[in-house]
């Protein structure tokens, strides 16, 4: 884990690289990391938008963590540009870090302190944090977390949930301009996540940019304002969630007492790839007028009690751009 604490507010600390640029605050140009002939990231043109909640999304492999690694100037970028806050990567590293959050790979931490004695130890390390708020400020960040009952536990004894949530808390124990998660909810409960989400929401409300990695589709869709889609190291598309699930025409869904009938009536209208499911069936609609085909449904005496054109999700998206399923529960 990487953790780089904001510096603002603090005497003598370096001017915020990104405040009153109006830029993106993550951009690359052809960034490319090669091992051998292997291309981990190929070319990859990104902009992320300050104040927003972007998500990175991809199946495992398909190069976010390299991308990371590359923005936060762990590894050289074989060739290409990486520029965070505004500055270049990883030269300015020194300049843009101190403003920069990072949970990456899963947190470093000390088996043998305690989640509480952990994040003592990361806030000590910060030559720019107040020695005389360290103890409010790790309650703080571990309250935000969750974890102020397990505070005095041995890190050692955490799950990879709680793991994850200390390191979480490593990162917040200063105000972010940005906020790099990989992968934050990994080893979490559905409980955990929805929570996780929730902090990642305040955050973006509190005026910071979220780069969030995933490859739970549903994770980013309920979360994030903007996407970008990687595959095999290349991106496939980038935009906001919205824009990106216009490109795809969504699912048509009848809700009816008579799925089997209803089925049998859409396929012989040219709906394909039908799911039946209880009293809800569901596919991809013909190009023709829908009225038509609700018509059909009548006329038949398919009793409709719902007929919608439903949104495509990143999902329909992912599946639309590369012709390839996705992994939406991990």
């Amino acid at each position: 884990m990487i953790d780089t604490p904001s510096v603002r507010g603090v005497p003598g600390a370096p001017t915020d690289p990104d405040r009153g640029s109006g830029g993106p605050v993550i951009e690359t140009r052809a960034l490319t990391k090669r091992y051998g002939a292997q291309a981990a990231v190929d070319r990859l043109d990104l902009s992320v938008p300050s104040g927003s909640v972007f998500g990175f999304l991809g199946p495992n492999g398909s190069g976010k963590t390299t991308t990371i690694r590359m923005l936060m100037g762990l590894i050289e970028p074989t060739s290409g540009s990486a520029h965070v806050l505004g500055h270049r990567m990883p030269r300015a590293a020194h300049t843009v870090l101190p403003h920069v959050g990072a949970l990456i790979e899963g947190p470093a931490l000390y088996g043998f302190l305690s989640g509480r004695d952990n994040l003592l130890r990361y806030d000590a390390a910060d030559p720019t944090a107040d020695p005389r708020t360290r103890r409010t400020r790790v309650a703080a960040a571990l309250d935000r977390v969750g974890l102020t009952s397990a505070a005095a536990k041995k890190a050692k004894a955490y799950s990879l949930g709680m793991k994850q949530r200390l390191g979480l808390a490593a990162a917040l124990l200063q105000p972010r301009r940005l906020l790099v998660l990989d992968e934050p909810t990994n080893g979490l409960d559905p409980q955990g996540m929805r929570e996780i989400r929730t902090l990642v929401r305040e955050l973006a409300d509190d005026g910071a940019t979220v780069f969030l990695s995933s490859h739970l589709l549903d994770e980013i869709e309920q979360v994030c304002s903007h996407a970008a889609v990687m595959a095999r190291g290349r991106l496939i598309t980038q935009g906001t969630v919205a824009e990106l699930a216009a490109t795809t025409r969504g699912r048509l869904a009848v809700t009816t007492p008579d799925p089997a009938d209803a089925a049998r009536v859409l396929k012989e209208h040219g709906v394909t790839d039908l799911t039946v499911t209880d009293d809800r069936v569901t596919g991809d609609p013909p190009t023709t007028d829908l009225a038509d085909l609700n018509a059909a449904l009548v006329r038949a005496e398919v009793r409709v009690r719902g007929f919608a054109l439903e949104r495509a999700s990143l999902e329909d998206v992912f599946v639309e751009l590369t012709g390839e399923g996705f992994d939406v529960a991990g």
